[in-house]
């Protein structure tokens, strides 16, 4: 297949000051959870993007000097000779491939509790630190001019390290963009006070960065379009003057918006391209180079912004992580291989939790260099043998697409008629349609494989497994909701919910069923996003849901992927009713007894339908079973939930990992730490 003309317009050069950037095609920075405690995984993840056709590949945030550390989340830095040679190895790992490497310049100010350099925290003003109980220290003259020197210092660094692309940060509430918003910047002297005030710092940051490193890097600057004193107001006319002062300094303009939860939208609130209305003017307005994200996955949308003026370079996050060969795929024509971000967020997630990131979509992501993972690649198999895969869910789907591109021959038998399990039937429920993608994208490369035969309608029990004689196994048979109660607050079942006629199980509302006429109410014990999902369909057809969790907070683990407030906003809206921090004591008749988990005070609630989302059973029995027989199989092995239930993510990863790990091919994964010598 050939590339569609209309796409060629992404594969333009773009002249970006002293330096030019091969194609549209921009990896923004962006967190990774790997910083510069894992730079081997660090170098090899970045180079992987340049390899796949990113024109331009850029680092995390990158701090210039002690004064500003984010831990516990891990982070990039320049602080010193050191950091120059590591972040070397990244530039040269991007340049190999033909990529421009850039390397985003950062200081925290309030937003930097320095908890392990303990030095002051520093801002505009004193206010308290970010995610700690003390303050930070007002900068006085002094302090401002250390924090210019060390900027400067750290560009410096960053041109001798051999990156083409320098970043000024003033965005997502960092030290300069705190400077620049009156509600962080009250300050009475010349770096305050009014507007020409409050955007001096970045405007001296910005000529003194152009000044060190102009001549041979491009200036860029990350800013927003609104700002903190009223958000959601394209540029007014404080922020449009300060666009016109900054254009002739920067050679790039990287725009966002206030509204992290936005430009960060996950796939339930917010679609392709949301950022346009907001980031359309720039362009005209500066004169610049524009690029900004928006979840683009698709080459339609991306050369459309760039044909009408919107964007001159495409800015990717996700989409890169989902498939760091995208812009390859679109040059060459392969559109039907795309492995489309489904912005579930489970990236931001594990930076979030100060690990390296992972991919629902792409489980190579983070294990280029642990475990010499490639995204498009598999080595084939030595001596290709017949493998059955019992379980079509993500996991089962992706081990049997690993498998075939090893060359097995791979039987994949399903019990049921669609492919896909759990994805199959969570992808009907509200806003979770694009989760689809991972079942569809593996269908689609299942069907390329002659060597890759499906089953559907076709339960497999032990006598069944042994009779279709394949030496080798992999059990993907998935999980199921316990109905029962047992869960996070309870490892016991709760009385009274196993024998109700008033529970449902989620599965069984995903496929229909209903309670009788009356109020509902959904149990999260789960805390991620199912039981607020379900909330949001029965609330959607008109019933009166309460929800009901043992956390501090509505889908409480979805802080991790930017959606918690905005859940808690949907179904605010919808009329649910919130009863946070309880337990469910027994569920007697038609009335619910909780009790709150802190000071142990009873209530009751009437109900005519309960839909407890608390923990899993392993569906493992055919495991089980064969395990106990005396046969004669090369390989049993489980993969996915039937495992150890858990989100798509690790699912897809099991599986991917039990096919590379298929005949003891599957070398120690390696290992980033100090040695003391």
């Amino acid at each position: 297949m050939s590339r569609d003309p209309r796409h060629d317009i992404l594969f333009d050069a773009v002249r970006l000051g002293p330096v030019t950037a091969p194609n549209r095609f921009y990896q923004v920075p962006h967190c990774t959870g790997m910083g510069y405690e894992q730079p081997r995984t660090l170098i090899a993840m970045r180079a992987m993007k340049a390899e796949g056709g990113w024109g331009v590949v850029n680092t995390e945030y990158c701090s210039v000097d002690p004064s500003s550390d984010d831990r516990p989340y891990p982070y990039a830095s320049l602080w010193d000779e050191g950091d120059r040679a590591t972040l070397a190895r990244l530039a040269e790992g991007v340049h190999a491939h033909g990529a421009l490497a850039g390397v985003e310049l950062w200081h925290g100010g309030l937003r930097s509790a320095n908890q392990q350099t303990r030095q002051p925290a520093l801002g505009p003003v004193s206010l308290p630190a970010s995610r700690a109980p003390w303050q930070a220290r007002a900068m006085d003259l002094a302090d401002i001019r250390a924090y210019r020197r060390a900027h400067r210092a750290a560009a410096l660094r960053a041109k001798a390290a051999g990156f083409d692309i320098v970043y000024v940060y003033a965005a997502h509430t960092y030290l300069l963009d705190q400077f620049l918003n009156q509600p962080t910047n009250p300050r009475g002297d010349g770096y305050g006070g009014d507007a020409a005030g409050r955007r001096r710092l970045l405007l001296e940051v910005l000529e003194e960065t152009r000044e060190a490193i102009g001549d041979r890097c491009a200036i860029a600057v990350r800013i927003e379009v609104d700002d903190e004193g009223t958000p959601g107001v394209v540029l007014p006319p404080e922020r449009r003057e300060l666009f016109r002062q900054v254009a002739p300094l920067v050679d790039l303009f990287d725009v966002t918006i206030t509204d992290y939860y936005q430009e960060m939208g996950s796939s339930r609130f917010h679609k392709e391209g949301s950022l346009e209305p907001f980031v359309q003017e720039v362009r005209a307005l500066t004169g610049r180079p524009v690029v900004s994200v928006g979840r683009f996955t698709t080459p339609d949308a991306m050369a459309d912004q760039v044909r009408r003026g919107v964007l001159d370079l495409i800015g990717a996050a996700r989409p890169s992580i989902a498939d760091p060969f995208l812009p390859a795929k679109i040059r060459e024509g392969r559109y039907d291989e795309i492995r489309e971000c489904i912005g579930c967020n489970i990236c931001y997630a594990h930076n979030s939790l100060g690990v390296p990131i992972r991919c629902t979509q792409n489980p190579t992501m983070g294990e280029e260099w642990r475990r010499g993972w490639h995204p498009e690649r598999v080595a084939p198999a030595a001596a290709p043998d017949e493998v059955l895969v019992v379980g079509a869910g993500p996991a089962g789907l992706e081990a049997a697409l690993t498998l075939g591109r090893q060359g097995h021959r791979v039987l994949l038998a399903e019990a049921g008629r669609d492919l896909g399990g759990r994805v199959a039937r969570e992808r009907r429920l509200p806003g979770l349609g694009e989760w689809g993608r991972v079942a569809d994208w593996r269908i689609a490369q299942l069907g390329k494989l002659p060597n890759v035969e499906i089953y559907r309608e076709s339960r497999m029990g032990a006598a069944d497994v042994l009779a279709a004689g394949p030496a080798h196994v992999v059990l993907a048979t998935g999980s199921a909701w316990r109905r029962d109660g047992r869960g996070r607050s309870s490892p016991l079942p709760l009385p009274g919910l196993a024998d109700s006629p008033l529970v449902l199980t989620p599965e069984q509302v995903m496929a229909g069923e209903r309670p009788a006429p009356g109020p509902v109410a959904v149990y999260d014990d789960d805390h991620y996003y199912l039981a607020a999902v379900l909330a949001e369909l029965l609330a959607r057809e008109g019933r009166a849901v309460t929800y009901v969790t043992s956390a501090d907070g509505v889908a409480a683990w979805s802080v991790h992927t930017a959606e918690q407030s905005l859940t808690w906003q949907r179904l605010a809206g919808l009329g649910v009713r919130f009863v946070l921090h309880h337990g469910i004591q027994r569920l007697e008749g038609e009335t619910l007894e909780l009790a709150c988990l802190r000071s142990g005070a009873a209530q009751r609630i009437s109900l005519a339908g309960l839909v407890p989302v608390t923990s899993r059973e392993p569906e493992d029995a055919l495991w089980h079973e064969l395990s106990a027989l005396d046969h004669s199989l090369a390989t049993l092995v489980r993969a996915g939930d039937c495992e150890a239930p858990g989100i798509i993510a690790q699912a897809v990863w099991s599986g991917h990992r039990a096919a590379r790990a298929f005949g003891g091919t599957e070398t120690a994964a390696e290992r980033e730490r100090p040695v003391v010598a």
